[in-house]
């Protein structure tokens, strides 16, 4: 199934004030990138293949998500990633324990994240979200460099999250 189109919209608004010896100071920050889009296709600024899912994985588990054959699309069909454009991952806030994204042991997916053993914590109620646009974007080499590792961060409670990979096949 070809993937028509996908987009990533980010906004940040804050407000900040400061007390001043005759007035008061303040800030309003309305920061945003809307839409970044994707096409469909497998060149820079497209993408043909998208995973999503909510998962739970027990106290102390882990899970290594296979990006080369064997994660299943929305109907069924196999997907086979050679570039990751879009990875989010976000922790439900009713965790106890942090979700760790990255550092399998072996054939590690780490374009993303500089090396083997690195990781990032996703601690509850929070979001991880990478989008590389470009035609070289998150590289996945099947069999080598294909495993996303994702972990409970503790002992005692499960957790849940929801993932988002959104990817070219070329």
């Amino acid at each position: 199934m070809p993937l028509n189109s996908s987009s990533l919209t980010l906004r940040v608004q804050a407000d900040q004030t400061s007390l001043l010896d005759l007035a008061t100071g303040q800030i309003k920050l309305d920061w945003g990138q809307s839409p970044l889009a994707l096409g469909s296709g497998v060149a820079a600024n497209q993408a043909d293949r998208l995973f999503t899912d909510r998962r739970t994985l027990a106290a102390s588990a882990s899970e290594d998500l296979d990006l080369a054959a064997v994660l299943l699309d929305a109907f069924g069909a196999t997907l086979t990633f050679a570039r990751i454009k879009g990875l989010i991952v976000k922790a439900d806030s009713a965790n106890i324990n942090n979700v760790i994204v990255g550092g399998a042991a072996a054939n590690g997916f780490v374009s993303w994240a500089g090396g083997a053993t690195h990781t990032v914590t996703v601690r509850p109620g929070g979001v991880l979200a990478l989008w590389a646009p470009d035609a070289v974007a998150y590289a996945v080499t099947a069999g080598t460099a294909d495993l996303l590792k994702v972990a409970n961060g503790g002992a005692g409670s499960g957790v849940t999250y929801d993932i988002i990979l959104i990817g070219a096949s070329a």
